[in-house]
């Protein structure tokens, strides 16, 4: 029997659930309001919930028509309905480097949020004024993983992974002037870390920095 569903458009994964523990999440951008309507409405017929990464107003008013409790954030462009019933342990803290890079933050903690983790919020704390981030130290030593997402050298990462304990994955944002490459620069400096227990995902990648996160928290439930 197929784990998947052809919808002639699209094959959607209708066993990602039981493999991996989540269902599967969209992505938006470049499907069309018809295609995401489909998809959304079958995901929720399935598994009672659904995510839409990367969705437009249209979008969002379009699957609004059927769902009237579905949530859409313009800042992060999450579109979604329900969510994990279940809280997986500890906590997730989302730190961004400047205000500019909120929205890829708020792609991270809203996705994270939805599968189920409890997120701490900790925004504009970049190196460039270093108080700001010291003054939070044992607030982000009490999580659980750390999300660290910042534009222009990526500095936050590497100050984060020094003196936490707890893995830091790090996001690199396309925001900064020209040499920062539409977050190339970023990307690369975070690979290059001096810093121990970073990992890195792609540019602007708020959503698989949450998943990474809460799937490493499904592990701590899962040996609990």
């Amino acid at each position: 029997m197929n784990e998947f569903e052809d919808m002639g458009f699209a094959k959607l994964d209708v066993g990602r659930e039981e493999r991996t523990g989540f269902p599967e999440i969209v992505f938006g951008l470049g499907k069309t309001v018809d295609q995401v309507e489909v998809i959304f409405s079958r995901l929720a017929e399935v598994h009672g919930r659904a995510l839409v990464t990367r969705a437009s107003q249209e979008m969002a008013d379009r699957v609004a028509l059927r769902y009237s409790d579905a949530r859409y954030d313009a800042a992060s462009r999450l579109l979604s309905l329900g969510g994990e019933e279940r809280k997986l342990p500890g906590k997730v803290a989302v730190l961004t480097g400047g205000t500019s890079d909120i929205p890829v933050a708020e792609e991270a903690a809203g996705t994270a949020e939805w599968m189920g983790c409890e997120v701490d919020r900790i925004y504009d704390v970049g190196v460039a004024g270093i108080e700001r981030l010291l003054s939070h130290k044992e607030r982000i030593r009490e999580a659980s993983v750390i999300i660290a997402v910042a534009g222009m050298e990526g500095a936050l990462v590497s100050v984060v992974g020094g003196f936490a304990r707890r893995p830091v994955i790090a996001v690199p944002t396309s925001v900064g002037y020209g040499a920062n490459l539409q977050g190339v620069t970023t990307m690369l400096a975070m690979l290059t870390s001096c810093a121990s227990g970073v990992s890195v995902v792609n540019i602007d990648n708020g959503f698989g920095a949450a998943f990474q996160a809460a799937t490493i928290l499904q592990l701590v439930a899962e040996g609990s």
